[in-house]
């Protein structure tokens, strides 16, 4: 799996990446994020969970394997 830095990405860097490669840096990405926030204090554990498995769903990612990243 390639590990793309998505804040200092180019247009270049996304040349060869395939889609599913392309969906499990965004949903990486988007995961930090919410961890971020619970970390924070911003959302509490139950809005964790429920955003992130939403989000996994929407993303069609398997959680379980996602949570391992």
């Amino acid at each position: 799996m390639i590990d793309l830095d998505l804040k200092h990405a180019s247009p270049t860097d996304w040349q060869g990446v395939t889609h599913d490669e392309q969906q499990r840096a965004l949903f990486k990405k988007q995961k930090e994020l919410l961890d971020t926030f619970l970390f924070h204090g911003a959302i509490d554990r139950r809005q964790y969970e429920k955003s992130l498995t939403c989000m996994a769903e929407k993303m069609g990612m398997d959680l379980e394997e996602m949570q391992s990243m």
